[in-house]
């Protein structure tokens, strides 16, 4: 590896007083590292409302030293920037050591609601990580991340959110030369199951992450004893299974394909992290996949239920030694909470597809949410139009939903929906008006995404912004939107692919 220098002293004041718990209690999970110099960074994006809820001056971010930070190229007066140590299974693989092999760990700030969250840099230049790597990223892959993620909060899925993109000036050679760029993103914080996969090797530094982990995300937890039959460690377990279960049912329900579900990019708060080749499905297919790299479908659509759960299992793992010191204890214990996965992520599921379909919980039954899949499937109607066409059924307009399910295929279906939601006292408009509430008109829709993306990476920033404006109001119907709630052309869709952008 590169030699590891000391802390790089910081003088840039735009943004004062990071935290640096990370690197201050866990010896050995992380090296001190800055960020490539950036030649001529250009700001191109900045979360203005998200700036001001972590207490940031915006002016000053939009400043030459404020662009200088967020661009990885000036360190932050008191900072500590890190390049984090984590391992992860990569498609099933292991590898021992990935890491930040392009991003920084700034540092952590507290945000409006107390709460502490990292600030976090991608495509700020080589580590120590970058096994090979130039450690750069390009403009469209980390303005997909600014749109995706502030798109998935505006939806109410947990995430990272995104703070600004910054055009470095240095161009990056991919396939080609294209324009450079640096994300900064915030997030609860950057821990991972590969971050304990990692640690675990490392000896008894598992134990501190996991108490760290603990009073970052689950405080309650403190209150448990470190041993015995119901200790925090196997709290922790069953508090990240439950976070995990919550937040891949609701990726299913707005139909979001993450594309590269590796332990590494499995957190422990239960956020969405990392957006290389994530997609949205239109025409509704289990098997849907985007990435150019998933070449079994591993992480196809339909599959992420069952690889997160996989990814817990590895996770578990980790924890074995300090669950119980007896293994086959220590096994029975996590099992028995990874066993109730399915039932938590069921739960959540149920849940948000009955709010989906205006029914009262206990009025969907399996066989109602089968036969529609089947449907939708056979027709390929779209995921998302969908659920507002079922709206307009309700308000007496047909004609949405005919133009996904012929009436003929669909109508047998219908008349079961009708009769499930005879025990819902609501009337039908009320009933369409919830369903329009969960139910979004806009997501980032690929074709949109990739054409927006295109115009960024020619110097147009216009469709980009336009873009985001939509999809950060995604229940919110407005005519001059029309264009951005129809699916992708059949053509788009059958040879889309996405990449792990770097």
């Amino acid at each position: 590896m590169t030699a590891i220098p000391d802390f790089p002293v910081g003088t840039n004041t735009t943004i004062s007083g990071l935290g640096s718990s990370f690197a201050d209690e866990l010896s050995g999970l992380s090296v001190p590292w800055q960020g490539a110099e950036a030649p001529d960074p250009e700001l191109l994006a900045l979360n203005e409302d998200l700036a001001v809820s972590l207490g940031l001056d915006v002016a000053a971010l939009r400043s030459a030293d404020g662009v200088a930070v967020l661009a990885g190229a000036e360190v932050p007066a008191g900072a500590k920037p890190i390049a984090m140590a984590y391992a992860g299974h990569q498609f099933g693989g292991y590898a021992p050591l990935l890491g930040d092999g392009r991003a920084l760990l700034l540092g952590e700030l507290v945000d409006a609601d107390g709460d502490r969250v990292d600030l976090h840099l991608k495509g700020s230049g080589p580590t120590p990580f970058s096994r090979g790597g130039d450690g750069f990223a390009v403009v469209g892959p980390m303005l997909r991340e600014y749109l995706v993620s502030e798109a998935m909060h505006a939806l109410g899925i947990p995430t990272t959110r995104s703070l600004s993109v910054v055009a470095t000036g240095r161009p990056v050679h991919r396939e080609g030369a294209e324009p450079g760029a640096v994300l900064a993103r915030v997030a609860a914080s950057h821990l991972r199951v590969g971050t304990f996969e990692f640690a675990a090797r490392q000896g008894e530094v598992v134990r501190a992450l996991a108490d760290h982990a603990i009073a970052r995300h689950y405080p309650d937890l403190l209150d448990l004893p470190e041993t015995g039959e119901n200790n925090r460690y196997l709290g922790l377990f069953t508090a990240v299974v439950e976070a995990q279960a919550s937040l891949v049912a609701q990726w299913m329900l707005v139909g979001f394909v993450h594309g590269v579900m590796n332990t590494d990019n499995t957190t422990i708060s239960g956020q969405t992290i990392d957006y290389g080749p994530c997609a949205f499905v239109d025409a509704f297919d289990p098997a849907a996949v985007f990435s150019s790299i998933d070449h079994s479908g591993r992480y196809a659509f339909g599959n992420q239920p069952a690889v997160l759960k996989w990814n817990l299992a590895r996770f578990a793992e980790t924890l074995l030694r300090l669950v119980d010191s007896t293994p086959d204890a220590a096994i029975a214990a996590v099992t028995a909470v990874l066993d109730s996965f399915d039932t938590r992520y069921e739960r959540h599921y149920r849940s948000g597809l009955a709010a989906k379909l205006g029914l009262p919980e206990d009025s969907l039954d399996q066989e109602l949410v089968d036969d529609l899949l089947t449907l939708l499937e056979e027709h390929r109607a779209d995921w998302t139009v969908t659920f507002r066409a079922l709206a307009d059924e309700l308000r007496g307009n047909p004609a949405p939903l005919d133009g996904l399910v012929p009436r003929e295929r669909s109508a047998p279906w219908l008349e079961r929906w009708h009769a499930a939601a005879e025990r819902d006292d609501r009337a039908a408009g009320e009933r369409a008006e919830a369903m329009d509430r969960v139910n979004p008109l806009y997501i980032p829709r690929n074709h949109q995404v990739d054409a927006a993306l295109k115009a960024a990476t020619g110097g147009d920033l216009e469709p980009f912004a336009k873009l985001l404006e939509v999809v950060t109001h995604p229940f919110e119907a407005r005519a001059e939107w029309n264009e951005y709630v129809s699916p992708a052309p059949r053509s788009f869709a059958e040879s889309f692919r996405t990449f792990c952008g770097t």
